[in-house]
């Protein structure tokens, strides 16, 4: 039987890796009228899914790392898209 601490680290692990895809999500529906590949975006769709499914007690600390690491090399992928003011903000508000 799992512990608080364990559910409540269990939780935040998924709660993380779940960030990341959204995020890549949003950044791909907002520069897909530019650069459309609905393939790229029904697959991290269908991640988000597995995700949800995830025993997330197989999950550690540096698993969830390594997704954070590749989601922002992928972010730094379309940093010249967005410094060059061809796409416009992904997000109307900060979010939190």
């Amino acid at each position: 039987m799992m512990s608080g601490w364990e559910m409540d680290a269990n939780h935040r692990y998924r709660l993380r890796v779940e960030h990341c895809i959204g995020t890549i999500i949003d950044v791909h529906k907002s520069i897909s009228a530019e650069y459309e590949n609905h393939e790229f975006l029904d697959q991290f769709e269908e991640l988000r899914r597995a995700v949800q499914k995830l025993d997330m007690s197989l999950v550690c600390e540096g698993d969830v790392l390594m997704v954070e690491q590749a989601t922002n090399a992928l972010l730094g992928e379309f940093r010249e898209i967005f410094e060059g003011g061809e796409v416009g903000p992904i997000y109307e508000q900060l979010k939190n």
